[in-house]
């Protein structure tokens, strides 16, 4: 006998004792039953992002056939994600400096796809504590670029508004650089990326290698990633390498002793 059907029973023969013998109402009684499975649905709603959802997460690692994948994704993964990146966006009020709220919803739930591979069930996290901090990361890094971007533009639809150092500001960005700035400019990141292959055969641990595949994966994207600033870069590398902030902070002591070796072998080289 389930716990409501005991309440209720309770209560019948509450009833039946107040009317001394005489037969209860059957109406009273399946009114009362409603009354505590309307209560009991009420106390006890279905969590969007629950262990099922950790479950078909930890299922689409693994799967292999895609029409699986897809499946479980669009039937348990999304809706969870959707309603997550929802609730952070009403919560913490991020549509302010973004030009729709499906738009800022749509690219954060994107991003929880594409770093779908990087949670790691095995070390006991919990998938909603994760994929939570990674969108609400997300979400900051993208208003406060937006907020950068906007006390930077200047409207030129009104020239006679502009000051005098924004007119001299717009003139001066009117011309491209050399092309020989251009070419260097390139070349600069070219070679920064080839160091960074280098260091990257002489690391040992996996952590060290996860560390510095974070850094190549910026240096090589490094056109299409807002670089806000350190933190910003910092948190880039958390998320793609996977380590926590005091694991990065220890790899990184590792990858900084290679980077000086290889210039100063380089400077004797010369």
């Amino acid at each position: 006998m389930t716990q409501i059907q005991k309440t209720a029973t309770a209560k019948r023969r509450g009833r039946s004792k107040k009317q001394k013998g005489n037969s209860p109402d059957i109406l009273d009684d399946i009114l009362d039953d409603s009354k505590i499975k309307e209560k009991t649905e009420k106390t006890n709603p279905k969590l969007y992002f629950n262990t099922d959802t950790q479950t078909a997460i930890v299922k689409f690692q693994s799967e292999i056939v895609k029409k699986e994948r897809d499946r479980l994704y669009v039937q348990e993964i999304m809706p969870a994600f959707e309603k997550l990146v929802e609730n952070l966006i009403n919560i913490h009020k991020f549509t302010g400096m973004h030009h729709t709220y499906d738009e800022l919803k749509n690219d954060c739930v994107n991003f929880l796809f594409e770093t779908i591979h990087k949670f790691d069930a095995s070390r006991g996290t919990n998938a909603f504590s994760y994929f939570n901090v990674v969108a609400k990361n997300w979400l900051i890094i993208k208003t406060k670029h937006k907020a950068q971007r906007a006390k930077r533009s200047v409207s030129l639809d009104d020239p006679t508004s502009l000051t005098a150092y924004e007119t001299l500001i717009i003139e001066e960005h009117e011309c491209l650089p050399p092309q020989d700035a251009l070419i260097d400019a390139v070349d600069s990141v070219e070679h920064t990326v080839e160091l960074l292959y280098d260091i990257r055969s002489k690391v040992k641990t996996e952590n060290e290698l996860a560390c510095i595949n974070s850094i190549i994966t910026i240096f090589e994207n490094i056109d299409d990633i807002d670089l806000l600033n350190k933190s910003a870069v910092l948190l880039y590398m958390r998320e793609l390498s996977g380590l926590s902030p005091k694991q990065l902070t220890t790899v990184m002591q590792s990858i900084r002793r290679h980077y000086k070796k290889h210039k100063t072998d380089s400077k004797d080289a010369r």
